[in-house]
């Protein structure tokens, strides 16, 4: 049975995917034959310069992560234009998207490029290593990582424009002022009860955060 088959807030539930095409229509054959199972000299440049990626994973029961890495632009090595290196800095230790590529290899890798609307997609197979001879040339900070995540290439596709034009998500006018969200400390009280220390745990945070205390 399809697992959405009924919510409590519609009645008005796509069902199949001839539903689906019957609102949306079918993709343009241009749109389809970008996709590609490997890199090519243009599409390597979104890799290269791209700082930041958000990874989507899921367990074998299809319960879903979606977990943002950042470095230096070029921190996604390119072996070769069918196999890519995520180096694993230190992070919250729950490791969702880890022990998500254990359990199913499949995962998506989403590359952004600050100013650039134009994202590229890659679909493939993780394979975590600990290889330290592979990993040593993503050292940063004197510090080479631990771990790395090998991916091979199923799909690569440049995604188009339209979500970062519709949301002007690097017009500088429409920032935000830190000031006016949550910080850390506020969301855990929020969470755990006025007894929390929000004050405290802010301070302690940005002072680890100012002397880059498990960055790498």
């Amino acid at each position: 049975m399809n697992p959405v088959s009924t919510h409590p807030r519609t009645s008005q539930v796509i069902r199949t995917e001839s539903e689906l095409r019957a609102l949306i229509g079918e993709p343009a054959e241009l749109t389809c034959a970008k996709i590609t199972n490997r890199l090519n000299s243009k599409t390597r440049l979104f890799i290269e310069r791209s700082p930041f990626i958000c990874i989507a994973t899921s367990d074998t029961s299809g319960n879903c992560d979606l977990s943002p890495r950042g470095d230096p632009a070029g921190f996604v090595r390119m072996l070769d234009d069918r196999t890519l290196l995520i180096p694993e800095r230190p992070g919250n230790r729950i490791a969702d998207s880890l022990r998500n590529m254990l359990a199913n290899p499949h995962i998506g890798v989403l590359f952004f490029v600050p100013g650039i609307t134009d994202t590229f997609r890659v679909n493939g197979r993780a394979t975590l290593t600990a290889d330290a001879e592979l990993l040593a040339p993503s050292t940063v900070e004197g510090k080479p990582p631990l771990l790395g995540i090998l991916v091979d290439i199923d799909e690569a596709y440049t995604q188009c424009s339209k979500a970062f034009l519709r949301s002007r998500f690097w017009d500088p006018n429409l920032h935000i002022a830190p000031s006016t969200m949550p910080t850390g400390g506020e969301i855990h009280r929020a969470i755990q009860g006025e007894q929390f220390d929000a004050e405290a745990y802010d301070t302690e945070r940005a002072e680890r955060y100012r002397r880059r205390v498990g960055f790498y």
